[in-house]
């Protein structure tokens, strides 16, 4: 497939259009993708401490990886809670099938 004939979307981004090569089935999460990049740059534009596009961009997605560690920290402990969870509970139900002898 040539260039020319990759399929594209459009997104914009601090009111900047880009084309990006994106197959058609994941346009729609890369359009919301682009659009939570876009807030969380307006949001970073907003506070007048950077000032150009590449400094906004870089700290947007700076802000972004830090949310999403904590989401996969956050994703891990609930993953240990519930595997500390079934092993309590396959213990507590082991107990019940073999009562101890005293």
């Amino acid at each position: 497939m040539s260039d020319t004939s990759r399929p594209t979307t459009e997104v914009t981004l601090l009111g900047k259009p880009y084309v990006i090569a994106c197959p058609p089935e994941e346009q729609e999460q890369l359009k919301r993708s682009a659009r939570y990049l876009d807030r969380a740059m307006h949001g970073i534009h907003s506070r007048g401490k950077v000032l150009g596009a590449e400094k906004i961009a870089i700290m947007a997605a700076l802000n972004i990886t830090h949310e999403l560690l904590g989401a996969l920290d956050a994703n891990r402990a609930g993953e240990q809670s519930l595997n500390d969870l079934g092993e309590r509970l396959e213990r507590a139900l082991a107990d019940i099938k073999t009562p101890d002898a005293s």
